[in-house]
């Protein structure tokens, strides 16, 4: 069993239905502009059919964009990824980041170890979720400010200031937000 990533082929259908809505074409004028037919180009949106690369590039042009880029933007079918935790060898109880998530996702995680730049401020687009593994932290949010200790999470929607410090030594939070190339800010008028 290795710790290597797991793949199957990429699902461009989801790539080609963002573009095509992102463009507000409807699915017949895509057929008319590539020569495919209403329906083979649901069964590709869908996932149900995989274009050869002939109808991948007509499907391209028509959505102004390339075929390397719509597999870029594809989703994987299926991928599994671990993520080894340090050993006690590799620690040096310096303060570090490490990223729990290789690649482009839609989420992204992060451990932070020890102490880091207090004074840093941060504001994410998207959401996130703080979760204390161990040690405890003071986290300032909107003027107002969290005392978390071991086993505790504070949720910050997208769009909030807010900064924090460990105030024990060999804390370890977890940083969990949706990645910032996904657009998830909601309509906070509701």
């Amino acid at each position: 069993m290795g710790d290597h990533k797991e793949q199957q082929p990429a699902r461009v259908g989801a790539a080609v239905r963002r573009r095509r809505r992102a463009l507000e074409l409807t699915l017949a004028v895509v057929a008319e502009r590539t020569g495919l037919s209403v329906p083979f180009l649901s069964q590709v949106e869908n996932d149900k059919a995989r274009p050869s690369h002939t109808s991948l590039e007509k499907l391209a042009d028509a959505l102004r964009t390339t075929a390397v880029e719509l597999l870029a933007a594809a989703d994987p079918a299926a991928s599994v990824d671990v993520v080894r935790a340090e050993t006690a060898a590799d620690a040096d109880f310096a303060p570090r980041t490490r990223s729990l998530i290789r690649g482009h996702h839609q989420l992204h995680a992060s451990e932070y170890t020890g102490d880091h730049d207090a004074g840093r401020e941060f504001q994410h687009r998207n959401d996130e979720l703080m979760y204390v593994a161990d040690g405890a932290v003071e986290i300032e949010a909107e003027g107002r400010a969290y005392r978390l200790g071991r086993g505790d999470t504070l949720y910050l929607t997208g769009g909030v200031r807010h900064r924090w410090r460990a105030t024990v030594p060999d804390t370890r939070i977890i940083v969990v937000a949706v990645a910032e190339h996904i657009e998830a800010v909601q309509d906070r008028t509701r």
